[in-house]
């Protein structure tokens, strides 16, 4: 056996609990695999080109092979190193879920089981699927919470899940002592599945549908050509790539390393023990569910005539193959397995013991330890790497098995198509960065796989591997005052406590210890000044001969005079939203760009990509970590800054939406006039070195105002009251921006770029518009704010901007996803974005939780919050059209109960621009 040393089991420990070790490690038997090496068919000749290459052979590689031939590709090659399965997929205990605590991984799981359910049918090759069901078992009153929490997730869904009480439970395992269980949730479509069977079907379809599967063909060198294609080379020749796919599993960090990138990945010793016949399991009539106790943290299936138990041990005792991160795979690692170590799961032994009896007689005829690939997170990475032109990846499956077919059709659809068929951003590989350290992902792998059992909590924090090198200059100043949360890398306050409150980490489904702090917060933004870090954000600078072209491209909105700033969208070809930035001109061609932390490397590869696609003259900066930014925000926040600048804030000056660059004192600092609570408020954009003296500067000068600090859940609540959308919420690649109520933001008829023509006759035939400000004019008027009038030419689609001598011809500018949108407004919308008000008990929505209508699911929350200022639940939801009007009632799902709600006119509280308006006309 390869692999660290192991403690081995000590004589009699097992035999003294009722369990005897039967045989020598090994390759379990399970029904339907088929034992020895596959012999694979003649294999077709070398190709020299390929549109894909796909570089690993286990069943996330395979099932992308199947999918992109099947859908049509052309020239798909898979390229491994030995053998088909080799790696982690061969040994896998094969569990197939519907269930998943995240939102959209359960479509992923829902497309792998019915792509399962048709395998052996379309390929007619023998797959090994068992369909019996899941249980997970409830021992505990916050389990059934968690289970009462996911069933309103679920019901929006197309996956079948059921809260069951004991005495069905008992019914469907017989073999359980009931004596602890309160609850079961309940997944009619779950089992397992033969990972080696499963695997080898995939492949027969991929040759049927014409994919190249080529072994042992192990990859040697990856070289990028300056036209974006790759040589891959091995021992049998070289392939000339248009794009190539990174699923070599525990190998992954090689492939990697090929072209320069570290992959944060590490395999983990992952055990399972497969027993000889069980009388009393051989005695059932049908076969057992999968169980899955999540308080002894174990999964327990029925094999044969005999059980299969696998646990997830405790941080503390599970083992990380540490040294591959160090030293690279051992050469010639395949199908090989860890020594066992069954002291390491002898806790869980006992508590599966405690639950099914039956298990104290059983011999151990097979262990398998082998080895697993985690991501940090636990989550895999799957889609194009930023900084790098057509390189895929598909690693870090610690489920590779349930994950594998739905992720296959997930990037197939993405690579055919141009854009991903659904959110999943979770998975992208991006949401990693330079701060993500080896210490750090061993850190977190150990943490995730120690927690895979846990609750899961709403707005749920871990701590392992933090901080990270990716903390603002305010870290130190803050960390001792409130409770930080982690977003991409960087600490950022969540909310604040004062002296005598409870200052502990306290997770819930219901309101908890932050509830009261936070709406003290509230109050301080909307009455007085608050000050919060936002340096996460996302921070890019685009200067160049092209740059207004490329965002006139990639933006649906128009771009901002010099000095101002917009919200702006970037759509995909299909008209969704795949991000949202604040977009601000800072001198002439030269653009400061905005997005959310967990979007940074996202929404950088999308611009990254399109202009190497449209060969736009432009350079781009990452300049995230370079920069500070802190947020001042509410009625006094223009008296306290004016006190450090000599720069005119007074409202008929700085005026909203409007960026400069200014000094803090002796702090220089790009000062726009925006902020996200709705308020009064400047973002202060600076280096990130000077964030503590800022930061003391302000609240220095903001000790007559009572100035104070407020963090993202504060933040969360006023931007909510205030009906600003946020992007993965209320708008992503499942949203398009009109049903998400954006239609302010985007200029279908905007135009683009300007180029001179003498002396144009069509004045008088033409309707006029303003063109800078955008406000509608007389016919001949110039427009009032730029001096300039623009002619829409009848009997052609182009734009003539009038200024004295010159017009200039304009074309409308043709921005990703225009085409698209333009069919949507067509054919109407089905769904519609709307405000909700309810009042409940303790529990306050969150996003994706269930909404009905006479019985019925009909949409779903995006996010939701407690307004401080009514005093209800405040939330964002979709419906249909139908039932979008205000003053429609629904009913919101939280925790097993269904509580009323109103749709409001939004906003619940107008912002401090329009407020300021108001009063202003009210003057007039």
């Amino acid at each position: 056996m390869l692999g660290l040393p192991s403690t081995m089991l000590r004589p009699g420990a097992l035999r003294l609990r009722g369990l005897v070790l039967r045989g020598s490690p090994g390759r379990p038997s399970s029904t339907g695999r088929r034992e020895g090496q596959e012999v694979p068919p003649s294999p077709p000749e070398w190709k020299d080109t390929a549109e894909t290459v796909i570089i690993g052979g286990g069943c996330v590689g395979v099932s992308l092979a199947y999918h992109l031939a099947k859908a049509g590709m052309k020239d798909v090659v898979l390229l491994e190193k030995s053998e088909l399965t080799a790696g982690s997929t061969w040994h896998a205990a094969g569990l197939t879920t519907y269930f998943h605590p995240g939102i959209n991984l359960k479509k992923i799981h829902y497309d792998s089981i019915k792509l399962y359910e048709k395998l052996e049918e379309e390929t007619g090759q023998v797959v090994g699927f068992h369909q019996p069901g899941s249980i997970r078992l409830a021992t505990t009153p916050v389990r059934v919470d968690e289970f009462k929490y996911q069933m309103t997730r679920t019901n929006w869904h197309a996956t079948e899940q059921y809260i069951i009480e004991p005495e069905k439970i008992q019914e469907m395992f017989p073999l359980l002592n009931m004596n602890k269980i309160l609850a079961g949730l309940y997944n009619p479509g779950d089992g397992h599945i033969d990972p080696y069977s499963m695997t080898m079907a995939l492949a027969a379809g991929a040759r049927k549908y014409g994919a190249l599967l080529k072994y042992p063909a192990p990859v040697t060198s990856l070289k990028p050509r300056p036209d974006g294609t790759w040589d891959v080379e091995t021992p049998q020749g070289s392939v000339r790539a248009n794009r190539i796919v990174n699923a070599a599993g525990f190998w992954a960090r090689e492939v990697g390393k090929m072209i320069g990138l570290e992959h944060p990945l590490i395999p983990v010793q992952h055990q399972y023990v497969v027993t000889s016949t069980i009388p009393e399991v051989k005695a059932l009539k049908r076969e057992l569910p999968v169980l899955r106790d999540l308080e002894g943290s174990y999964y327990l299936r029925q094999e044969r005539d005999g059980l299969l138990f696998g646990p997830y041990e405790s941080q503390e005792k599970m083992k990380l193959q540490a040294s591959w991160v160090t030293h690279g795979v051992p050469p010639g690692f395949g199908k090989e397995l860890f020594e066992s170590d069954l002291d390491r799961i002898t806790d869980h032994l006992e508590a599966a013991m405690e639950m099914v009896p039956v298990l104290k007689k059983a011999d151990i005829i097979n262990i398998v330890n082998g080895p697993i690939t985690y991501s940090p997170d636990i989550l895999p990475m799957v889609g194009p790497h930023q900084g790098v032109r057509n390189y895929w990846v598909a690693i870090g499956f610690g489920y590779g098995i349930i994950h594998a077919g739905g992720v296959g059709k997930y990037l197939s659809d993405w690579i055919l198509h141009g854009e991903p068929p659904f959110d999943l951003i979770e998975l992208d590989p991006n949401r990693y960065g330079k701060w993500t350290t080896a210490q750090y992902t061993e850190a977190k792998a150990r943490e995730s796989y120690g927690f895979n059992n846990i609750v899961g909590y709403p707005k749920e924090e871990r701590f392992a591997g933090r901080p990270t090198q990716r903390v603002s200059g305010l870290y130190k100043t803050l960390a001792s005052k409130c409770s930080m949360g982690f977003h991409a890398g960087w600490e950022q306050p969540h909310w604040f406590y004062k002296p005598g409150q409870d200052t502990q980490y306290r997770p819930s489904f219901r309101r908890t210890n932050w509830f009261e702090p936070v709406g003290s917060e509230y109050k301080q933004v909307m009455q007085r000044v608050g000050v919060i870090d936002l340096s996460p954000f996302g921070k890019f600078n685009i200067k160049g001969q092209d740059s207004i072209r490329l965002l006139d491209h990639l933006f649906a909105n128009v771009i901002p005079k010099v000095g101002f700033t917009n919200i702006s969208h970037m759509l995909t070809p299909k008209g969704r939203v795949y991000a949202e930035l604040t977009v601000s001109h800072q001198s002439p061609g030269e653009f400061l760009l905005i997005t959310g932390s967990g979007s940074e490397l996202h929404d950088l590869r999308w611009i990254e990509e399109a202009a190497v696609r449209g060969g736009y003259n432009v350079e781009i900066r990452n300049i995230t970590d370079d920069l500070g930014v802190l947020g001042v925000a509410g009625p006094y926040a223009r008296r306290v800054l004016q006190k450090l600048t000599s720069e005119d804030l007074s409202d008929g000056v700085f005026k909203f939406l409007q960026t400069k660059t200014l000094k803090m004192s002796d702090i220089p600092v790009t000062a726009i006039r925006i902020s996200y609570t709705g308020e009064l408020g400047w973002e202060l954009y600076h280096r990130r070195e000077d964030s503590a003296a800022l930061y003391e500067l302000i609240m220095n000068a903001g000790q007559e105002e009572r100035i104070d600090n407020f963090g993202t859940y504060a933040l969360n609540a006023l931007r909510l009251e205030k009906a600003f959308r946020a992007w993965g919420s209320e708008m992503n690649c499942d949203t398009n921006p009109l049903e998400a109520g954006l239609e302010y933001f985007v200029k279908l008829n905007k135009g683009g770029l300007k180029t001179r023509q003498q002396n144009s006759r069509t004045e008088q035939s033409a309707v006029l518009w303003g063109l800078q400000c955008r406000k509608e004019v007389r016919r001949s008027a110039a427009c009032p704010g730029c001096g300039m009038a623009l002619i829409l030419c009848p009997t052609s689609s182009f734009l003539y901007v009038y200024s004295k001598r010159l017009f200039s011809l304009e074309k409308p500018a043709n921005f990703v996803g225009k085409q698209a949108l333009r069919r949507i407004k067509a054919e109407g919308l089905k769904r519609r974005l709307v405000c909700l008000t309810l009042a409940t008990e303790d529990v306050d929505p969150e996003g994706n939780e269930s909404i009905w209508y006479k019985g019925k699911v009909v949409g779903n929350t995006t996010s939701g919050s407690y307004s401080y200022s009514i005093q209800k639940s405040l939330a964002f939801a979709y419906v249909p059209v139908e039932l979008s009007d205000v003053g429609q009632q629904v009913e919101v799902e939280l925790l097993g109960k269904n509580y009323t709600a109103t749709i409001i006119q939004e906003p619940l509280v107008l912002t401090e621009p329009a407020r300021t308006r108001l009063q202003k006309d009210g003057r007039k």
